[in-house]
């Protein structure tokens, strides 16, 4: 078991965000993909040993979607001045899915206050043998159904999410559909600066993920400057649940072998 989990909210240049806070020690800054933000089995595992900070993205949940939220980079930004309002420094910044998008977003802009970033199945680059499905056109179910390699705990997981409020489960859908409708789950211009990246880089990747292909893995490897890859068999798209036993102990191995060095 983790560290007690206490939820807040962080005032971000007239934006407030509501954030899932635990543990004690160097910052991991965790941004969550398109579901929605949660307290996963991961970042409970992580809360042992780091202060875990899991904001929930602007627009989603119960937040309205600001005015200046047009694209992942508006996003990028509004992280930045988070790490900024809150004087964070070597930071070890963890996305997934699109939380890996803004991630890799983030880190071509400033690098300045990360020590390292390690993206779990990001979107943001699409793959030519291996284009994204369409997203929005999915049911609950089949939503559910792509999460994971393991259709127990999809069945599970496609439960919990029919238990939550129905108008944050809408505001959530919009909220990605400003972030990415069109085109859908990448930015075509994200490849062309990956070499920007100058922190030590983890890749971690579902060989079977329906929602964000392995093959996606190809253009972040490619571009930034000694990224490693972690690819896991038998796994689908949802790593911070469905295999967050062995993810959680090779992070802690990444920032640690990451700490006080760049590039």
């Amino acid at each position: 078991m983790g560290r007690p989990m206490r939820q807040t909210e962080i005032e971000v240049a007239g934006t407030t965000l509501a954030c899932r806070e635990a543990g004690a020690g160097a910052t991991v800054l965790f941004l969550h993909d398109a579901a929605g933000a949660s307290w996963d089995p991961l970042l409970d595992a992580l809360s042992i040993r780091y202060r875990v900070l899991a904001p929930e993205h602007p627009g989603f949940g119960r937040g309205k979607i600001p005015d200046w939220m047009l694209s992942v980079g508006d996003v990028a930004f509004c992280y930045l001045d988070l790490l900024h309002a809150l004087d964070l420094r070597d930071v070890h910044l963890v996305g997934h899915g699109l939380g890996g998008w803004i991630a890799a977003e983030i880190a071509i802009r400033s690098s300045t206050r990360l020590a390292s970033l390690a993206l779990l199945a990001p979107a943001g680059v699409e793959s030519l043998e291996a284009p994204f499905d369409d997203i929005f056109a999915w049911t609950a179910e089949e939503f559910a159904r792509r999460q994971f390699h393991n259709p127990e705990l999809a069945r599970d997981w496609q439960r919990a999410q029919a238990e939550l409020d129905i108008d944050v489960v809408l505001q959530n859908r919009t909220a990605l559909a400003r972030l990415a409708w069109n085109p859908r789950m990448h930015n075509p211009q994200l490849a062309y600066w990956l070499h920007r990246i100058d922190v030590p880089t983890l890749l971690v990747w579902g060989e079977e993920d329906r929602v964000v292909p392995f093959a996606c893995h190809t253009p972040f490897k490619r571009a930034i400057p000694r990224a490693e890859l972690v690819a896991l068999p038998q796994s689908g798209h949802a790593l911070p649940i469905e295999r967050a036993r062995e993810i959680a102990p090779r992070l802690e191995a990444f920032f640690q072998g990451a700490k006080g060095s760049k590039g």
